[in-house]
């Protein structure tokens, strides 16, 4: 067997003899594994798209993806981002790196490809070229290095008795439960309920009637009942009913308008009218005269007697 190489001064990758070599994979697989190193740092590629952009099938590019994982080229890590939500991570090693092997990212830049003349397709294009490689770091510095990024910040009063009060509304939901980071970002969305006057019984009512089966995300599903449901603030205090009269200022007899009477002020005499007119209240005070002049009879003739 003759090999005829051609000197490459661009768009070429370096590959070790031992990954090409590697008989304990199939063609397919170090096929695969080499076309994943030629791949500038940050290509992101899922299965599915090798499968349809090469002549091979899904369940082909499954198993090699497999093989490539088991002999320790090929691994998915699972990352938690400080809001919570879990992303992905795809790691291509030249070197097979066995489970009981701990990696840590090397100190210089490994030989890459050269420059492409090509770049990837439009739906696969790095974002930012220009940044650094996205490895995972080294692992936190010791007391002389430097300080590592601050935790999250401690929630005000406020927050805490949001998220409280949401905890406690779905509790009775098994398919509700949210962690305490999605708790916190759902937090501005119940404070206005509890301004509103809302109890928990009613969250509870507005969050956890009528489910669907199932509810693939709590988060969006509790999100969006807070923000439909959300009861309309109560309305202004009406204003006190304005008096139907005013009462003098000096005297408090009603007056037609506020101020003073006219017999206050000076224009006429006070009228003395109770019940019938003055007709009646010269007949009450005769009887009242009346009924004290005998009062005082009876009493006389009864010391007498």
């Amino acid at each position: 067997m003759h090999i005829h190489r051609s000197a490459q001064a661009r768009s070429f990758t370096v590959l070790s003899n031992r990954v090409l070599q590697d008989r304990q994979l199939s063609f397919t697989a170090r096929g695969l594994l080499a076309d994943l190193l030629s791949r500038p740092d940050g290509w992101r590629e899922d299965g599915r798209q090798m499968a349809d952009s090469s002549p091979q099938g899904r369940g082909a590019i499954r198993r090699a993806l497999g093989e490539l994982t088991r002999a320790g080229y090929y691994r998915v890590d699972l990352v938690r981002m400080p809001d919570g939500t879990l992303r992905s991570e795809v790691h291509v090693f030249d070197t097979p790196q066995l489970p009981q092997q701990q990696w840590t990212p090397p100190s210089a830049a490994p030989p890459g490809s050269g420059e492409v003349e090509a770049g990837p397709p439009d739906g696969h294009k790095t974002k930012y070229p220009e940044k650094e490689p996205t490895l995972p770091g080294p692992g936190p510095a010791g007391p002389a290095g430097p300080a590592g990024p601050a935790g999250p910040a401690e929630p005000d009063e406020q927050t805490r008795a949001a998220v409280d009060a949401l905890y406690r509304a779905i509790r009775p939901e098994p398919q509700l439960r949210i962690g305490e980071a999605e708790a916190r970002v759902l937090a501005p969305l119940v404070i206005p309920w509890l301004e509103r006057g809302s109890t928990v019984t009613d969250l509870a009512r507005a969050l956890c009637c009528k489910l669907p089966a199932p509810v693939h995300s709590p988060v969006a599903f509790l999100r969006s009942r807070l923000e439909r449901k959300l009861p309309p603030a109560a309305p202004p205090p009406e204003p006190p009913p304005a008096p139907r009269y005013a009462e003098c200022a000096r005297c408090h007899d009603p007056v037609p308008r506020p101020g003073i009477c006219r017999s206050c002020a000076g224009l006429g005499a006070r009228p003395v009218a109770v019940g019938g007119g003055a007709a009646a209240t010269a007949r009450c005070a005769g009887l009242a005269r009346r009924a004290l002049r005998d009062a005082r009879e009876q009493a006389l003739a009864g010391q007498s007697g």
